[in-house]
């Protein structure tokens, strides 16, 4: 039988458990997506809805990335980590803006161990 060590089985739960928080952070609001798109001036996290993603023909960044080359432009909701009423950092829209199609452009899954907040 192996010998474990309370040092040894307490470091193997916070290692778990820090593992598992991107693949949980998505889920805390599964009706609002976040993507991280990027350029080679700079990044933006957006955040889309269950219906913003239906209209663009997909849930993945695949899909994101499609419709903006399909349609030259977008327009989304851009996201940013705020204090939340209760002192609690949090992800939530910030305003509406632009995506233009480039030839250098990247849509990645965006994950956060934070609450997403629902844009309107």
């Amino acid at each position: 039988m192996p010998n474990f060590t309370r040092r040894g089985l307490l470091t193997a739960a916070a290692l778990l458990a820090a593992s598992t928080l991107p693949a949980l952070a998505q889920t805390k609001d599964p009706m609002t997506r976040l993507f991280k798109i990027i350029t080679v001036k700079d990044e933006v996290v957006i955040g889309l809805s269950a219906d913003d993603l239906s209209a663009l023909g997909g849930n993945d960044a695949g899909a994101v990335a499609k419709a903006l080359a399909a349609k030259g432009s977008l327009t989304v909701w851009q996201y940013a980590t705020r204090k939340g009423q209760n002192g609690d950092l949090e992800q939530a829209p910030r305003m509406k803006i632009g995506l233009m199609a480039n030839d250098s452009l990247r849509v990645e899954p965006y994950t956060t161990p934070l609450k997403v907040i629902a844009h309107e």
